[in-house]
């Protein structure tokens, strides 16, 4: 299978524009054996993604250390690796992004991931206020300097956070949710990390799953899911559950999106090949629990543009139903 390859902006490296999103194989996604986690890695790597994404958190190590030893047993030209750093902080507030934490962290993760240097670093969905602080961003150079980070970007919650953080001429990479349920970061965000030459990762692309598709009112979720416990951002923000949209609301608008989905696609591939129509956007970075899932998403690459009339009702759906309960909140 072949993937479509994009610039990830003024890293200059070219990637899959499907990448791997390793939430899932690490934890708060109900349990993933780790043979099943191992098979997901396999398959997304021989389906032709060159990028994956994980963090220091996700399992508390665990998806790290699954990426290290697969990698290890593949063997050959590696893909390219993100991580992040600061959730691990307790309580996770600004004051706690430090020169020494970062370097704890980023430490921690070389070792996770069995590597010398880093190939990028980003800070996890930080407050808000550590983007006015360049103390941190001067950090990371520092990092860079020492040679145990090659790039740095930042994970973020808002638009706004996003706009201030390539203000920082170092940052490379922003890592943001859009997806058919969040549409705000083309509104200006694409165009400016565009004119500065910023990379954009596009995570939580199929809104925790339900833009599958494959959800109903009574589907059930493990009481370790964030879908089941983290409904109401009960343990981070509710933007990362669901995109933030009310489950009965998406439900209904994912049954009036299914209508649109072109040819033989899936409704997750369609999902995939709309954030793709962005020119903006580096690389998509779906999760995958198991081999077939990360096969299927690897397809999504292959599909043809997405016609402008289905393009609009997109639009349309989102201004109606959708806006309202998202927009204007990140």
């Amino acid at each position: 299978m072949t993937i479509t390859s994009r610039r990830l902006g003024r890293t200059n490296w070219n990637i899959s524009e499907i990448g791997f999103g390793a939430w899932a194989i690490g934890g708060s996604w109900g349990d993933v054996d780790e043979a099943d986690a191992r098979a997901s890695v396999h398959a997304a790597l021989d389906a032709g993604m060159t990028f994956i994404d994980t963090a220091d958190v996700y399992g508390d190590g665990r998806s790290e250390r699954i990426i290290r030893d697969v990698l290890k047993e593949r063997g050959g030209e590696r893909p390219v690796v993100a991580t992040k750093a600061g959730r691990r902080l307790s309580p996770h507030v600004a004051e706690g992004y430090t020169r020494a934490n970062l370097e704890a962290f980023v430490d921690r993760s070389l070792s996770n991931l069995g590597v010398d240097a880093l190939d990028l670093v980003q800070l996890h969905c930080p407050p808000t206020e550590v983007y006015y602080r360049p103390e941190v961003f001067g950090a990371m150079d520092d990092l860079i300097a020492a040679g145990k980070v090659r790039f740095y970007g930042v994970s973020v919650e808002k638009v706004e956070e996003a706009l201030k953080a390539i203000a920082y001429p170092n940052v490379s990479t922003v890592q943001i949710i859009f997806n058919m349920f969040r549409h705000r970061p083309a509104d200006l965000f694409f165009q400016e990390a565009a004119r500065r030459d910023v990379g954009v990762i596009v995570r939580v692309p199929l809104a925790s799953g339900i833009l599958t598709g494959k959800m109903r009112k009574d589907t059930a979720f493990a009481a370790d899911d964030h879908r089941n416990f983290n409904r109401h951002g009960e343990a981070f923000d509710v933007g990362e559950t669901f995109s933030g949209v009310p489950f009965e609301v998406a439900l209904e608008a994912v049954e009036e999106l299914q209508a649109l989905i072109p040819g033989n696609a899936s409704m997750a591939q369609f999902a995939l090949r709309w954030i793709l129509m962005e020119h903006a956007v580096s690389v998509v970075i779906p999760g995958a629990k198991s081999r077939d899932q990360a096969i299927a998403n690897a397809g999504a690459s292959a599909l043809p543009p997405i016609p402008a009339d289905v393009m609009e009702r997109v639009r349309a759906l989102y201004h109606d139903r959708i806006a309202p309960h998202v927009h204007q909140r990140w």
